[in-house]
């Protein structure tokens, strides 16, 4: 009964027995057998009561359907407990809902199912197997009133079989016909051979057996009973059956285990309805040491090929573990493994690695896909677009500047600073290429060398120009000598000095940290896997973006405190006014740069906001940078070539007035009105210079 339990896939049942030695025993072997093999499980064990009373069998009913997952109803129970809880049944109601798998006492019976065909619809019984013995049934037919006196009973089963009645002493009172002892069994009433007749018979000739070979044993040669067996051990015998082996009546094999019992064999039967109006039961496979079920022959109430179910909780979809109910192994709660966990086992999620996510249905791990900013992406685009733009603004300057090298306002403009300061212009739009190159070692090299190389040498550039306008109107303030290390020489080198510390760091930093890259499966480890990509990068840290940076910040930082000061110096002299100007817009630039670049760290489009923030940034001052210092001139020397002339030269000392104005301009302004101030200015400047003949410096090349 448990294997065909197991067959069907019902492993969460209840069982029924009538009370008593036969239905409580077999319901007991039931359960001990199920935990043994752990793959049924009780959901309630149920018992009738000898004396039933009235609504008993209905609440019994009730009872079961407390769990209503558990259809399969394995009965231990009598014929007429059997009938009445199938009554209780359709009272309720319920046909088709219990699944009946009953014993070898419904067997394939009649009386337990009539007039309740439909809700015993679908039941599964089983019968020892047997066989008809065909000398019994001549032996039986031939038995009468006269050659059968030795059995007390025939006389009463004569009466019965026949609906007659024996003499005044008959059983059978108020029967209307007297019986002749003519009569014939099987020819005039019906006759089918009791199924048990083979069992009766091999049991006896069992005993015959066992009591054989003990007399053999123990009485060789004596006829009859020897002294030995005058008196016989029971055990002894026990033992003498269970060692027997023979063909049964049937011509099948008799034998008993260790236990005693014999050999299990069993006709598999289903009460089925056929054509929706005979119900008759079909024998649906046998059981010999194993279950022989055949599948195709079950047939049930709606009609429905598919095996109807009994089970606690259904199977658990791929992708979720199963989380069983405390002491009940057959019920469970299915859970989805969540997040980066997949299914391991059957009742286990286990986390991915780092660099996998689960598969779409969750029994594996896969690699997550690894993406770069591409080149047709919009975060890309429109970097490159303005990169581009600048660079062919930037060589226009530059051929125009070689082209016209000698003329007034190139060599105006400090032609070696001027140089300088295009190349940090144009390699910081440069830049921008292997910032958005696929990472590899040679693009990680470049992005480290130019990132900041190229502010670096801009700022360096102005840097210097800015210094020396301020020194050269500090010093005007002091003496009519012209300060130290204001000559384009000299400019170099302070400039290619302050670059060259940049390049330093540059190579420390490759020394110790060696250019590489590396996959970064965190930036996009979104909460949901599907959504999971792990990011090629070079290793620059924002750490080390910042100290790569930082140097180009601090003389960005330095140069506009210069811009500042020299902001009250004419225009006429030099190009403090647009370096001031493009410092400032500089400062707001990367000053809005900081909160968008470091303020996205959290985002998942972290890699191309920061990467077309820090590009455009760049591509911006650089533009600033151009556009302010560099496109007037470009400019002039295009479109109005007529202002392209020399200019007379100015001495020292014009450079020195200029500044004593400033100076006198600066502490009387908040005294008197602004004519006034110029006007006294002017005069006292005229007063204070004597007529005598000065020598003076030459200041063409270095005016500004």
């Amino acid at each position: 009964m448990l294997d065909i339990v197991t067959a069907m896939g019902w492993n969460y049942v209840s069982t029924l027995a009538s009370e008593g030695n036969y239905g409580e025993s077999g319901v007991e072997a039931f359960v001990q057998i199920s935990r043994e093999s752990g793959g049924v499980c009780i959901a309630q064990s149920l018992k009738i009561p000898r004396e039933p009373r009235l609504g008993e069998f209905d609440k019994l009913v009730l009872r079961l359907l407390e769990t209503p997952n558990a259809r399969a109803v394995i009965m231990f129970a009598n014929e007429d407990d059997i009938r009445r809880i199938l009554d209780a049944a359709q009272r309720h109601n319920l046909t088709g809902h219990f699944l009946w798998v009953g014993s070898d006492s419904w067997g394939s019976k009649i009386s337990p199912v009539v007039h309740q065909e439909r809700v015993a619809e679908g039941a599964v019984t089983i019968l020892p197997k047997r066989a008809s013995v065909d000398a019994f049934d001549r032996y039986f037919k031939s038995r009468s009133l006269s050659n059968n006196r030795r059995n007390v009973w025939f006389a009463e089963f004569w009466e019965e079989n026949f609906g007659c009645k024996l003499g005044m002493h008959g059983k059978r009172p108020g029967s209307p016909r007297k019986c002749t002892g003519l009569e014939k069994v099987g020819r005039d009433s019906t006759y089918e051979q009791e199924g048990k007749v083979q069992f009766v018979m091999d049991a006896v000739y069992a005993m015959a057996h066992a009591l054989h070979h003990m007399h053999r044993q123990h009485c060789a040669g004596f006829p009859g009973l020897c002294p030995r067996m005058a008196s016989v051990d029971g055990k002894e015998l026990l033992a003498h059956i269970r060692a027997v082996g023979f063909n049964g009546s049937a011509g099948t094999p008799v034998t008993f285990n260790e236990n005693g019992d014999a050999p299990g064999r069993y006709d598999i039967f289903q009460y089925q309805m056929s054509n929706r109006s005979t119900a008759e039961y079909k024998v649906i496979g046998h059981w010999t040491n194993q279950l022989y079920l055949n599948m195709e022959a079950l047939q049930w109430s709606t009609g429905e090929a598919s095996l109807p179910l009994s089970v606690c909780s259904l199977p658990c979809r791929t992708g979720e573990r199963k989380k069983v109910v405390k002491g009940v192994p057959c019920c469970w709660h299915c859970e989805r493994c969540e997040g980066y966990h997949f299914q391991a086992s059957e009742f286990t999620c286990e986390l991915c690695s780092y660099e996998k996510r689960p598969n779409h249905n969750r029994t594996s791990c896969q690699p997550i896909p690894i993406i770069k900013l591409e080149w047709h992406s919009p975060w890309a685009l429109v970097p490159v677009f303005i990169s581009v733009l600048g660079i062919v603004a930037t060589t226009f300057v530059i051929v125009t500047f070689v082209r016209y090298h000698d003329t007034p306002i190139v060599r105006a403009s400090g032609r070696e600073m001027s140089y300088v300061l295009l190349t940090g212009i144009f390699l910081c739009y440069v830049i921008t290429f292997p910032m958005i190159a696929a990472p590899d070692v040679a693009v990680c090299s470049f992005r480290r060398v130019f990132l900041g190389l190229g502010m670096c040498f801009s700022y360096a550039a102005l840097l210097t120009k800015t210094n020396r306008i301020h020194r050269i109107f500090e010093q005007g303030k002091k003496a009519v000598t012209a300060p130290r290390f204001i000559s384009p020489a000299s400019q170099l080198l302070i400039t290619f000095s302050l670059i060259s510390v940049q390049l330093l760091g540059v190579l420390v930093w490759f020394a110790a940290d060696p250019p590489h890259t590396f996959v970064d499966y965190g930036e996009q480890r979104t909460q949901d896997p599907r959504n999971a990509r792990g990011v090629l990068k070079c290793d620059i840290s924002d750490l080390s973006l910042i100290c790569s940076l930082g140097y180009s910040i601090l003389l960005m930082v330095t140069c506009t405190v210069y811009a500042i000061k020299t902001r009250s110096v004419p225009e006429t002299f030099n190009e403090a006014k647009p370096i001031g100007f493009t410092m400032y817009t500089t400062c707001i630039i990367w000053l809005a740069f900081i909160p968008i670049f470091f303020g996205t760290a959290q985002s998942a489009e972290r890699m191309y906001i920061q990467t077309a923030t820090l590009t455009v940034s760049l591509s911006l001052s650089a533009s600033v940078s151009l556009g302010m210092l560099y496109m007037p001139k470009v400019y002039i020397i295009i479109f109005h070539p007529e202002q392209n002339v020399p200019k007379r030269k100015r001495s020292f000392k014009a450079i020195v007035t200029a500044a004593t104005m400033t100076s006198k301009l600066s502490q009387l302004a908040a005294e008197r009105p602004n004519g006034e101030v110029k006007t006294e200015l002017c005069e006292g400047v005229e007063a204070s210079v004597p007529p005598t003949k000065t020598t003076y410096v030459s200041y063409t090349n270095h005016a500004m």
